[in-house]
């Protein structure tokens, strides 16, 4: 592919912002805040809206939510008094009348408002009934020598941060669009792409995106399909996929074992179960197991929804490095989690002569020493804990795989601490798991360096939990339900606490006082207890004796979201579930409905319910497929909060979006692999322009 190119005798990536005028070390440190260091950084820091200063509006053609320019002539002007104390001025046109309201003033502003001034007023408005108002508006005094303050582009409104306004950005980014019609930026899209995208050349993009003309269309601009809008869009959405296929074709190209074996412990294992494996399970092991035996590091994303059945996938995985003689490490975010796959995993591994050993931070200081000799001595051929197996004092013998379990909740170090324990001049093969299904686009876009395996299929026997919403007036009905559930039907309950905006201390105060409450109201059946300030061996107590059918209730926090598998529990009811995000309302209700019994969720909430919480719990009702809810969890929350830490927090787009931009990630994915494999050296370039220093997150 022929790449168009335009001279340039500056490179704006290499001018500092410090050239500019206006910007000195304080506001230098601001603008690094926002990844701001050099012109392009400037340039290529977009717009999030654009409010209209071209011209004048009544006030009778206003609309709730408006930024309007309006010209006014002060009526009356008057502080008032109440809870905040405020200056209301009643100003006109001749269409009808408008209340600014200030609640920061001082006397000279006041007096500046007198009956009969004139102003141009510019601000967002607010109508009460017939009112129209305008909270803080700019005002510009008009006079006889004075024209209207009108611009010839709409006027563009940039992400910001603490001590930095829109009235410095603005003026920075004109001296670097002025530097851009000098000295204009290499056209890195090759022409073939920019032909097929119907794509503008870059520098024209960025002019128009940052000084749209007056007549530009709104619907344009608020939707971003201007042609302008769609060149940048397309560029950054392929920047973040080369960025991952770049990171993955280095990770290519250094070696990991080679894991041959005759699948021995795997077949010993298979025979031991009192199941088949799905169709599913079989053909994701076998994906696995063949990336294993490459001597190229696997990377690979297992993919499956609540009670897919992930958990013997990974311990075929991890049966095949073992029978090759390497050690694996099995990584979970929370102790409890850990605990409960240190359960499930001893019981296969011990009935096949393996030996496997636990390691989190709180162990005893006597077990801790015994499980890190195991680990460096390579007694322990599988090794199950937290954050904990990377710390500096475990010594691994011959670790060969890591098996990371809901990874989106490990950052970035953390992960490549892990990596960094592999026998030196190896990489370690690295299976990530998640039951929390990744929506398309972001897979695409974020875990383009992964190959992914999804389980599509549920282990036969599984009954569709029923969801129900009901408000928190109708408790009582609730632990009637309750009283039924384990009384006739001798089934147990989860009773789950969810005040995640509190602090932990708040989450296990009010699951305490909801045990204590339950276990007065239903005096005949067993009610146990489990939050996160309690010790590891007493939430593991809780959670055998829930197992075994000691307790017919469990009241606990988010703690039991995953790894909790009781068959007999066949009701769940989640307090305050308008706090959480679909796919963790989705993780918890999985730990029912994982029996033959028809199991059911309530979801108990509190009036009043925002716009977004109904369509969250309106999913829930509706639909049981994880994939459906991870694809609306991705539109109402976006994608920031879904990733967790795989980015530290943020996917980083600066103009793309993987909802609205949805179908141009797909077309683009196949462009990404075509340079990714022809082109790595423009590839590079792309990356560079668009994500600079913060590629390096992906370097894991």
């Amino acid at each position: 592919m022929a790449i168009s190119k335009l001279a340039s005798d500056i490179n704006l990536a290499n001018l500092d912002c410090t050239s500019l005028k206006g910007v000195g070390p304080k506001l230098a440190e601001k603008l690094e805040r926002l990844h701001i260091r050099n012109v392009l950084d400037l340039l290529l820091h977009l717009p999030l809206r654009y409010e209209d200063r071209t011209q004048i509006k009544t006030i009778a053609s206003l609309q709730d939510g408006d930024r309007a320019l309006i010209k006014v002539q002060v009526e009356m002007t008057q502080v008032k008094y109440g809870k905040r104390r405020s200056l209301i001025c009643r100003a006109s046109d001749q269409t009808a009348s408008i209340d600014f309201r200030f609640f920061y003033f001082n006397k000279s502003q006041q007096q500046r408002l007198e009956k009969g001034a004139e102003f141009y007023a510019f601000g967002e408005v607010r109508r009460f009934g017939y009112q129209c108002n305008m909270v803080h508006p700019e005002l510009t005094a008009i006079t006889a020598t004075s024209s209207a303050p009108l611009l010839d582009s709409l006027t563009p409104v940039y992400p910001t941060t603490d001590g930095l306004h829109q009235n410095s950005l603005r003026p920075l980014t004109q001296q670097a669009v002025a530097l851009l019609d000098k000295h204009p930026i290499d056209n890195l899209l090759p022409e073939k792409v920019q032909s097929q995208f119907q794509l503008p050349d870059i520098n024209q993009a960025l002019k128009w995106i940052h000084t749209p003309p007056k007549d530009a269309q709104p619907e344009l601009l608020q939707q971003f399909t201007s042609p302008s809008a769609r060149r940048l869009i397309c560029e950054e959405l392929l920047a973040h996929q080369l960025s991952m296929m770049l990171q993955r074709h280095k990770l290519e190209e250094h070696q990991a074992a080679s894991m041959q074996t005759r699948g021995t412990l795997q077949d010993k294992l298979l025979s031991q179960l009192p199941f088949k494996p799905t169709n599913a399970q079989q053909r994701v092991s076998q994906e696995i197991i063949q990336d294993l035996e490459s001597s190229k590091p696997m990377l690979r994303l297992l993919q499956g929804d609540v009670g897919a059945g992930k958990t013997l996938v990974a311990a075929m995985a991890a049966l095949q490095a073992i029978e090759a003689g390497y050690q694996v490490a099995i990584m979970a975010p929370t102790e409890i989690l850990a605990e409960q796959h240190y359960l499930s995993f001893s019981q296969w591994m011990e009935a096949l002569g393996i030996h496997t050993t636990f390691l989190i931070s709180k162990l005893p200081a006597k077990q801790k020493n015994e499980s890190l000799a195991q680990i460096a001595s390579g007694e322990a051929q599988l090794i199950i804990g937290t954050h904990a197996l990377f710390q500096k004092d475990v010594h691994y013998n011959k670790l060969g795989l890591a098996i990371i379990d809901e990874q989106h909740r490990f950052g970035v170090n953390q992960r490549l601490a892990l990596k960094q324990k592999a026998p030196e001049g190896y990489q370690l093969h690295q299976l990530m798991m998640t039951a929390t299904p990744i929506p398309r686009t972001l897979a695409m876009t974020v875990y383009a360096d992964m190959d992914v395996s999804i389980i599509d299929e549920l282990p036969p026997g599984r009954t569709p939990v029923q969801t129900v919403a009901l408000s928190d007036q109708k408790r009582e009905q609730v632990i009637q339900r309750i009283a039924t559930a384990c009384g006739d039907e001798n089934r147990q309950v989860y009773w789950v606490c969810t005040l995640i905006d509190e602090s932990e201390e708040v989450q296990c105060q009010a699951a305490e006082t909801t045990a204590n409450q339950l276990a007065e109201q239903l005096p005949n059946l067993n009610v146990g207890l489990v939050h996160g300030r309690l010790k590891s061996e007493q939430k593991q107590m809780v959670m055998d004796k829930f197992k075994q059918g000691e307790l017919d209730i469990l009241v606990a926090t988010t703690v039991i979201e995953v790894g909790v598998d009781v068959p007999n529990a066949s009701l769940m009811i989640i307090e305050n579930p308008e706090r959480l995000g679909l796919s963790q309302l989705h993780q918890l209700r999985g730990r029912v409905g994982r029996g033959s019994v028809e199991s059911h969720c309530v979801l108990l909430y509190q009036q009043p319910l925002s716009n977004n919480a109904k369509s969250r719990i309106q999913v829930m009702r509706d639909t049981n497929d994880g994939f459906v809810i991870a694809e609306e969890d991705l539109k109402l929350r976006g994608p920031g909060e879904m990733l967790g830490t795989r980015q530290t927090g943020d996917i980083g787009l600066r103009f793309a979006d993987l909802v609205r931009d949805a179908e141009l990630v797909a077309e683009l994915q196949e462009v990404a692999h075509h340079l990714a494999k022809h082109s790595p050296q423009l590839a590079q370039k792309i990356t560079q322009r668009w994500l600079g220093s913060r590629q390096d997150f992906a370097d894991v």
